[in-house]
């Protein structure tokens, strides 16, 4: 199975909606060639940024097919999978497969906390349901309740041929590294996901990143990692610095809010988030992000 292609900066690409709650088609069409033309390596559709839990079946599937038409092959399009039952994410990684998805991404069940062997067996099942797509574990305690191991993943990278990486959003640079040393010996492909320690995963051996701040700074994110590539680690390290405070300024507003927040104050016309969420609306907050647009030259 062929997985070079699976590296550097991959955006969770915003969700437009309309009035109605369903996917805003030209917004979404909109925002594939904005983050593209921001030199970004590749696009999650539904990923945590993109509302995957507030959206039904039949409009991720028209969702996943806009964005696949609108990428057109100029970079491989991932989807996100956090649904909660093992033969509903089996079901929709089979959709996802069919309708051009060049990977998917799964996320531990959420509210539950399972045991390791029901969990294995979730994972397992999902990907032997597409054996012939590459599948991605998503690493995400801060929203399931509870992590992955290395252990964890040492043991499924191992045993599933086509569960080839992971995207650790973890914040723990220890956890990351050491899922990089333990499977490096089947190819296997981790990214960073935290867009404040991307310069970080990339010291410790991930392929890239999975990177909310391309939606609204694609160009700033991808500098990190270009410069990285480059060998210029010092000035890779210096994008970085000069990305956190924007990226920090995010965390004044609530999840998944402040991404869409920022995508409007560039000018994107990204629309509302879904409800119950809502934009921001305290001017203290919305000044604290846009002060940090500012100083950053996005605004």
């Amino acid at each position: 199975m062929n997985t070079d292609y699976i590296k550097g900066v991959i955006v969770p690409i915003l969700t437009p909606c309309d009035d109605d709650e369903k996917v805003d088609e030209a917004a979404l069409r909109r925002q594939v060639d904005f983050v593209i033309s921001g030199g970004l390596q590749g696009i999650l559709a539904f990923g945590s940024n993109g509302e995957f839990y507030q959206i039904e079946e039949d409009e991720m599937k028209r969702g996943l097919k806009i964005i696949v038409d609108q990428a057109s092959g100029r970079v491989p399009v991932y989807f996100g999978i956090g649904a909660i039952n093992t033969r509903k994410c089996a079901r929709l990684a089979k959709m996802a497969a069919a309708n051009g998805a060049m990977g998917i991404s799964i996320l531990q069940p959420m509210f539950l906390k399972p045991t390791i062997e029901e969990l294995f067996l979730h994972f397992k099942t999902i990907a032997e349901a597409v054996p012939d797509t590459p599948v991605l574990l998503y690493n995400n305690p801060g929203r399931a309740g509870y992590g992955i191991s290395a252990d964890f993943v040492d043991k499924l990278a191992h045993a599933v041929p086509n569960i080839v990486g992971m995207k650790d959003t973890s914040g723990d640079i220890t956890l990351t590294e050491e899922c990089v040393r333990r499977t490096r010996d089947v190819g296997f492909r981790v990214f960073g996901g935290k867009d404040t320690l991307l310069y970080a995963s990339l010291c410790v051996g991930a392929v890239g990143g999975v990177c909310t701040s391309g939606n609204f700074m694609p160009e700033m994110i991808e500098e990190i990692y270009t410069k990285y590539m480059q060998g210029d680690l010092k000035g890779a390290l210096e994008a970085q610095f000069r990305l956190n405070p924007v990226r920090l300024a995010m965390d004044c507003a609530s999840f998944p809010v402040a991404a869409k927040d920022m995508a409007n104050y560039r000018g994107q016309n990204i629309g509302k988030p879904y409800l119950p969420n809502l934009p921001t609306t305290d001017s203290t907050k919305a000044e604290k992000m846009k002060s940090a647009m500012a100083a950053a030259g996005l605004l």
